[in-house]
């Protein structure tokens, strides 16, 4: 094999993180790779719903997602490509009394972090939205969230990456990663690459190569349900989600401009990385369609044409693991993000090129860090 590719930074994985922090790394002038075991944007990054949404998060990331919402709004001029991100408003609904007053508490608590959300009774609910049930009692509105294709984002964080000039290489699986001086090496079946920094940024299997560095971590993989209808007269602006206590409970719904309705939540279905492989239950759809007709009962006619899932890595706090190693230096993290990542995706690629380059950044990433598994 011949002499290794030299970089100054290789990202491992071409999801919506790796592809986001390859084009920032290449904006501050730093030499990158970024390596895709298939391609990129093919696994959860292609596969998700599609929300992006602030409201409903893990306070401590609400700085990120903050720094990525404002990056959503400039995506074309940044990437040159459209991603359909729509500001459409998100809308968090509830059903019992109790759930209502802890919407009203997350709506006070986010206002530190300049996330303004509005509180909607039924009566307001209904006057705006016709479309919802008459049993949902209140409601929390992000007005300035929306939603974006999952199908498009990534692959366009990679296009412009390598306009940019990183090099970008697809159908790369990592054979062996190592760090035997002061530079990684990185062996791909075609070519091994040499760099002082490494992100390891490859969702489900991202606990797999931290591993390798004596960093386990408890991920494990799990499969979204996703489904969409047929289309019908477009009428339903805002992303819809249901917040309650029971998590089968949690559906989530949009209605993309050419009518059609992309819904999911609720059960997840089994996931096999070694595989490449995700599953839909079926049993699963038919339990998840009468949770949203029962937010929207108007949906009930409709038909789902068509069903999918993905591969997605999930930690026991449902929080991401992002940052620098606590154990190998030059090495940094980025993945697990338990389902939530796609809003976050152009922030974490700020970010994290921010922290890479310069050694630091504003976001706070403590809560983050790989050592609070390493730890237990």
């Amino acid at each position: 094999m011949s002499a290794p590719i030299q970089a100054d930074v290789i990202v491992v994985g071409g999801g919506i993180m790796g592809a986001a922090t390859a084009f920032f790394l290449r904006r501050r002038g730093v030499k990158v790779v970024l390596l895709e075991r298939g391609l990129v944007g093919q696994q959860a990054s292609g596969v998700n719903f599609g929300n992006v949404r602030r409201q409903g998060r893990f306070l401590p990331q609400l700085p990120l997602a903050n720094r990525s919402r404002a990056i959503w709004g400039q995506l074309s001029e940044l990437l040159g490509e459209d991603a359909e991100f729509i500001a459409t408003g998100h809308v968090r609904v509830c059903f019992r009394a109790h759930e209502a007053d802890r919407l009203e508490a997350h709506a006070l608590a986010v206002r530190e972090y300049g996330l303004e959300l509005e509180i909607l009774s039924a009566n307001e609910l209904r006057a705006r939205y016709p479309f919802l049930a008459p049993g949902v009692v209140a409601g929390s509105l992000s007005p300035l969230d929306g939603h974006a294709n999952p199908r498009l984002a990534a692959p366009a964080f990679g296009r412009a990456a390598a306009r940019a000039g990183a090099l970008v290489v697809e159908n790369a699986e990592v054979l062996a990663i190592e760090k035997p001086g002061d530079d990684f090496l990185v062996e791909t079946a075609a070519a091994t690459y040499r760099a002082p920094i490494v992100q390891i940024s490859a969702g489900a299997w991202g606990g797999t190569l931290s591993a390798r560095f004596g960093e386990k971590v408890p991920i494990v993989a799990r499969g979204p349900q996703m489904a969409v209808t047929e289309p019908m007269p477009y009428r339903i602006a805002p992303v819809v989600g249901v917040f309650s206590d029971n998590e089968h409970e949690g559906m989530y719904f949009r209605q993309v401009k050419r009518g059609n309705i992309v819904w999911g939540g609720g059960w997840r279905g089994p996931a096999f990385p070694d595989l490449l492989r995700a599953y839909i239950d079926p049993m699963n759809t038919l339990r998840q369609f009468p949770m949203v007709t029962r937010v929207a009962p108007g949906l009930a006619q409709l038909r789902t044409i068509r069903t999918w899932s993905g591969i997605e890595g999930y930690l026991p706090d449902d929080i991401p693991i992002m940052g620098p190693s606590g154990k190998v230096s030059g090495l940094f993290y980025a993945f697990g993000f338990c389902g939530h990542g796609f809003q976050l995706g152009p922030g974490v690629g700020d970010t994290m090129a921010e922290l890479i380059a310069t050694g630091s950044t504003p976001i706070p990433l403590a809560p983050f860090h790989i050592s609070r598994f390493a730890m237990q």
